[in-house]
């Protein structure tokens, strides 16, 4: 089996992330449309690329050879002053590649990426409910379930629960 390898996203990565988000597993499980065509996904990977673009912090994929097989990514939570500390982050690995790590991987680079060289002190995500093993993947990372909100958001035409975690950094820089 060939190893995988995490990069950064590029906006040649469009007609697989196109196909990744086209499994009903992966985005009944996100916040994302049905049917994405690769055209909206090279469109939305030039926007991210342009210099200047404050939006998106960090966009990793996961590859095994030249099969995309997952995408993390780790944005800040807003422009407020007060809230420079803290981003909130996502990860999906396609159905086939699910129990084989990917999804350590991709959150182990993330965690690096955030603890060691971006200053995060407390980072965020959301998860619906029924989740089970996104969810494990997240509490053996250090996250914690702190809240619950009920009718979050329409999947499959009813609406669903979704949590939200948090995990403050577990040993935060200081001065030696």
């Amino acid at each position: 089996m060939e190893l995988l390898c995490i990069r950064r996203r590029q906006i040649s990565d469009a007609a697989g992330m196109a196909r990744l988000m086209s499994e009903p597993e992966v985005f009944g499980g996100l916040l994302q449309m049905p049917y994405p065509s690769e055209e909206q996904w090279q469109q939305r990977l030039q926007e991210g690329a342009k210099p200047g673009n404050g939006m998106v912090d960090l966009h990793l994929v996961a590859l095994r050879g030249e099969e995309l097989l997952g995408c993390a990514g780790l944005h800040p939570v807003g422009p407020s002053l007060r809230r420079r500390h803290a981003a909130t982050m996502g990860i999906l690995v396609a159905k086939p590649a699910q129990g084989q790590g990917v999804g350590g991987a991709l959150m182990r680079a993330l965690l690096d990426y955030a603890d060691n060289w971006a200053q995060i002190l407390r980072m965020e995500l959301t998860v619906y409910s029924d989740n089970a093993t996104a969810i494990r993947l997240y509490q053996r990372h250090g996250f914690e379930i702190e809240g619950r909100m009920p009718a979050y958001a329409l999947r499959k035409g009813r609406y669903v629960e979704a949590l939200a975690m948090g995990r403050l950094h577990p040993a935060p820089p200081a001065l030696r």
